[in-house]
């Protein structure tokens, strides 16, 4: 399992460590991963991602997974979340003709 967020595409960094004397050492910044289960209201179903916490604020902000997918851009996001994506703009785009 690859250490990235799924739904922002946010991966592991790499750096320095700095001593006070300046000696530089290889650093790896990982991102904050959780694992959570996320509900779609269109799909009415649970889902479970693996996204950083940063992400999961977004998500709340949004107002749920259905909204922050229908904003997200599909070059981020993971081939999981982009057939989700597909999933719920059929279902939306659905609803709107009936």
């Amino acid at each position: 399992m690859s250490r990235s967020c799924e739904l922002t595409g946010k991966a592991v960094m790499s750096g320095h460590n700095v001593s006070h004397a300046n000696n530089k050492t290889k650093r790896r910044f990982l991102p904050n991963l959780v694992n959570v289960t996320l509900q779609s209201e269109a799909l009415n179903q649970s889902v479970r991602l693996r996204i950083s916490a940063n992400a999961l604020r977004s998500v709340e902000h949004r107002g749920g997974l259905d909204g922050f997918l229908a904003k997200a851009d599909s070059a981020e996001l993971s081939p999981r979340a982009r057939l989700l994506k597909k999933q719920i703009a059929k279902k939306a785009d659905e609803e709107a003709t009936a």
